[in-house]
């Protein structure tokens, strides 16, 4: 069986800077019926190990360090026995939450996560924070780009640690590049393409 992509929506905040959000956050499994990477694994640990059932989780993967993708992924993993990746660019942002500590592994650019014949292969984009960083399985058609590019464009950069300028470049670079069909399965809200997103990105900042 080959791999598919499920979503689960969770419910949480977002606190940055002294402020503090209510979000809806997107987690994504990628997998069969037997293993799965799990993608930010936000707000609802027990709720996302239900959603994983009986399969074995390979690692959690996590596009970078802001607290309402972070918070709960030791949690989660602990619920489930897997190890947590990240880019260590955002570790300032892991301290946050977790001081003293670190992922059980890092995340580097080129780095290649396999499950069910499915290769994620991990982009670093920066902007959104540091370490930001999509996974694109070119086997699904799909990039997760956690809040690096949504549906109606780049994600925010008013906060620490993020940069606008550097977003732009890093999806032009890294994103645009992608065949024009590739759906783009985002942190929060809908799912969008790289077609769509183009037009906007292109003239970002201009």
């Amino acid at each position: 069986m080959s791999a598919r992509i499920e979503r689960l929506v969770t419910s949480g905040t977002f606190s940055l800077d002294g402020g503090t959000w209510d979000v809806d956050n997107n987690v994504w499994l990628v997998g069969d019926d037997a293993q799965v990477y799990v993608i930010d694994p936000a707000h609802n640990p027990g709720a996302i190990k239900e959603a994983v059932g009986e399969r074995t989780v390979k690692a959690v993967l996590l596009t970078h360090g802001h607290d309402d993708h972070i918070r709960f992924a030791r949690d989660f993993a602990d619920l489930v026995g897997a190890p947590v990746f990240m880019n260590p660019a955002d570790q300032m942002l892991w301290e946050h939450i977790f001081p003293g500590t670190a992922p059980d592994a890092t995340i580097a650019d080129g780095d290649a996560f396999e499950v069910a014949g499915t290769v994620l292969t991990a982009l670093h984009t920066p902007g959104h924070s540091p370490g930001s960083t999509c996974f694109y399985a070119e086997s699904l058609g799909t990039v997760f780009t956690g809040d690096t590019l949504f549906n109606g464009g780049p994600g925010a950069t008013g906060r620490s640690y993020s940069d606008f300028p550097t977003i732009v470049a890093s999806i032009k670079e890294r994103l645009l590049t992608l065949p024009p069909e590739t759906v783009v399965n985002t942190g929060h809200g809908d799912s969008t393409t790289i077609a769509a997103e183009t037009p906007g990105i292109l003239t970002a900042g201009q």
